[in-house]
Order: structure tokens, then C-alpha cells, then sequence
């Protein structure tokens, strides 16, 4: 007990607190283990608001109407073809000289494409116009004997009359100028002959010059200078049959092999949507041209020709070709309008086809119905109108109603 002091007080600088009733076992530490989680929570803030805060990056495509405004009926393949082609040969067997033109290049009709030797051709025009000459030659003599004959005839004639002449006389003078005119009619028929002869000749110096036959594009070249050419085959393969082939790009079409059990929905006229394989997002209007009335019954097809209403360079022949047959708008067939969007924008989601719908940078998934594909487009004939801008690709997982930045 703290004693008093003289004068009455307390004396309180006897009062002291013992070192180790401070502070408590141990508690040294303690408050740096709550700084430092303090520290984690804080950065983890941080970290987890910056991965939050984040606005996922999308592509889009915007939804645009089905061509023609009808649903297809049925879809099938095919290639593109020219109703006009044709590989131009020579009518004789001759070595060609030269040729004129090369793949890529357009001719006119009429054109000259190759040049073949002549050279036996023109010996043989050159003999017919002889002989013809010859015969002709003949003639001249034959028209003054003849002249003398008939002048020995009137002679005779007026001995004859006179008393003078003999019968037998006038009678070998008349045989005279008939058998001169015989011999005339004969002549003028050899010559008329070898007219024909040096037609045939010239025909066959024409021969020797190939010629395109109609207006077009040269696809392929088929002879070289100083190889044979023939109409037929022959020499064992060392012989060409063609010059070049010409194919009219203005002819061009569709072919397709329709199934026997689908072909009652093609009718001739019926509105068609075509995608050429190399162009998937191009669709090209076109239009049933005819129905081929034969089926193929190894294949069980009916072959169909379908016109294109607007006819482009990147169009060639040959190109595969997927085509869509589409219902008549008019006999009612859509009830809604359907819309055309890139098959990469439709996701699987609990079992149903859904679509994600970028609206004022907000995310809205959407429940579509999926019509036929187009190509790497595929028909929505619900859930999305024309115009809407659906993601295609995103840099992260998407969810409704989630705000994105657009690409």
C-alpha cells in the first residue's frame, strides 16, 4: 500500500504498470496479420472489379430478307454449264501450220483460229483448173469445124435441090455438123465437170482454214503447230481431233439432278436462289428455264436447267453451283417474311436454336426458328427480323443482357 506523504497527499509516483501485463502473449503479431488481409481483400477488389468491368469485343452481321421473299422448297446441287460449247475441228487431215488464238481469249464468229497445210489442196485446184482450161480449149475448135459443117450442109442442100448433089452427099454433110454439135455438148458438159472439180478443190483449200463457228471464249487449246489433225481418230493418239474449244459465255445456265421423288415441286419458271460455291455470299436470282422430260434411272434423277437473270464475268463454266427452289409468294407460302443470317450466329442452348441480338450495346438472346440453309447462311423464318444485328464471334462467353462493345 502506498504510503502518505507529510503533508497529507497521495504520493502517485509509486504507481507503475508491470511490463508484462502491457501486452498479451503473443500479441506482437497480430496486427500485422490483419494489415496484410486487409491488403488481399483490397487487391482482390481490384482484380475482380477490372475482370467485371471489362466489356466484351463482338462481330456482328446484320439479318437481311430471303431473296425473293419465298422459302425454299427444296434445295439441290449442280454445275454451271453453257448450252453453246463446242470444240472446233477441222474437216480434213492435214498438219497444222498455225494457231491463232490461246485459252482466255474471245473470238467473233467467223474468225480464223488455226491455218492447216494447203499445200496439196492448192496442187489440186491447180490441176482442175487446168483440165478445165483444156476442155475449154477443146470447144473453140470444135465451134469452127462445126461452122464448116453446117456451111457444107446448106451447100449440099442447094446441089441436092438443083439436081446436081446426091442424096447420100447432103446426108454425110448433115451427119457432119450433128456429130460437131455432139462433140460441142460434150465438151461444155467435161467443162461444167471440172467447174465442179475445182469447187471441190477451193473447198478443199478452204478446208484448211478453221474458223470459229459462233461468238465466245476460247477454254481450251487442244493442237499445237506441226501436229496432225484429223475428224477422226487415229495414228494410234498421235492424231488431234479439235483445234480449240469456244464456249458461248452469253448461253451459260445452271444443271442440277433433281431426286425423281422432289421433281413434282419444280415447275418451268419457278423463282431460283443460286450460290456459287467460290462466291458462298453471293445469291444470284434465277429462274426454272425447263424440265428435261427423262429420268436417269441409275441415279433416279431428272435433270433441270435453270437461266440466270443477270449474267457476270465471275460466272464460268463448270463452277459448282448450290441452288434453292423457292415457293410462289403469291399462292401464300410465308406467312411471316424470314430473314438470312451467317449459320456461326446460331447457338445450341438447352436444346433450342438460339441467336444473341446486339440492341443499343446490350446483349438479348433470342429463340429463332431455323429454316434451310444457303450456302454459310441459314433461313430464320422466326425470332429475328431484317436489319437486327446478331454476334458471330465473340472474345468472350456471351449472356443476356450483358453490355459487349461492337467490332
Amino acid at each position: 500500500m502506498a504510503e502518505s506523504t507529510g503533508s497529507g497527499g497521495v504520493d502517485l509516483s509509486a504507481l507503475k504498470i508491470d511490463d508484462r501485463a502491457r501486452s498479451p502473449r503473443g500479441g506482437g503479431k497480430g496486427w500485422i496479420v490483419a494489415v496484410l488481409a486487409i491488403v488481399a481483400l483490397a487487391v482482390a477488389g481490384v482484380v475482380g472489379w477490372a475482370l467485371l468491368g471489362r466489356t466484351p469485343v463482338v462481330e456482328t452481321a446484320a439479318a437481311r430478307p430471303a431473296p425473293g421473299g419465298a422459302i425454299a422448297l427444296l434445295n439441290a446441287s449442280g454445275y454451271i454449264t453453257p448450252r453453246r460449247r463446242a470444240t472446233v475441228a477441222a474437216k480434213i487431215t492435214a498438219r497444222v501450220v498455225d494457231v491463232y488464238v490461246d485459252e482466255g481469249m474471245e473470238v467473233a464468229e467467223g474468225q480464223l483460229l488455226a491455218r492447216l497445210d494447203d499445200s496439196d489442196a492448192n496442187r489440186r485446184l491447180l490441176a482442175s483448173r487446168t483440165a478445165r482450161d483444156a476442155t475449154a480449149a477443146q470447144i473453140e475448135n470444135l465451134e469452127v469445124n462445126l461452122a464448116n459443117a453446117e456451111r457444107e450442109e446448106k451447100r449440099q442442100f442447094d446441089l441436092e435441090r438443083e439436081g446436081v448433089a446426091t442424096a447420100q452427099a447432103l446426108d454425110l454433110a448433115r451427119t457432119t455438123a450433128e456429130s460437131l454439135r455432139a462433140q460441142i455438148a460434150a465438151a461444155r458438159a467435161q467443162v461444167r465437170a471440172a467447174d465442179a472439180e475445182i469447187g471441190v478443190a477451193r473447198q478443199d483449200v478452204e478446208n484448211c482454214t478453221v474458223r470459229a463457228p459462233f461468238s465466245g471464249m476460247v477454254v481450251s487449246k487442244d493442237a499445237q503447230r506441226g501436229e496432225m489433225v484429223s475428224p477422226l481418230s487415229a495414228g494410234g493418239g498421235f492424231t488431234r481431233t479439235g483445234i480449240a474449244t469456244i464456249v458461248d459465255m452469253a448461253s451459260l445456265e445452271i444443271e442440277v439432278d433433281v431426286n425423281e421423288s422432289y421433281i413434282a415441286r419444280v415447275v418451268p419458271g419457278q423463282r431460283v436462289d443460286a450460290v456459287l460455291d467460290a462466291y458462298p455470299e453471293w445469291h444470284i436470282p434465277a429462274k426454272v428455264r425447263t424440265v428435261i422430260p427423262t429420268a436417269d434411272r441409275q441415279k433416279a434423277t431428272v435433270k433441270v436447267r435453270v437461266s440466270l437473270d443477270k449474267l457476270d464475268p465471275r460466272i464460268l463454266p463448270d463452277m459448282g453451283v448450290k441452288v434453292s427452289f423457292l415457293a410462289d409468294e403469291t399462292a401464300g407460302a410465308r406467312a411471316t417474311p424470314s430473314v438470312l443470317i451467317p449459320n456461326a450466329a446460331v447457338h445450341q442452348v438447352d436444346g433450342r436454336q438460339v441467336v444473341f441480338v446486339v440492341r443499343q450495346g446490350v446483349l438479348e438472346r433470342r429463340t429463332v426458328s431455323v429454316g434451310a440453309a444457303s450456302g454459310s447462311d441459314v433461313e430464320v423464318t422466326a425470332g429475328v427480323a431484317a436489319g437486327d444485328e446478331v454476334v458471330v464471334t465473340s472474345t468472350a462467353a456471351l449472356r443476356d443482357g450483358h453490355r459487349v462493345k461492337v467490332k
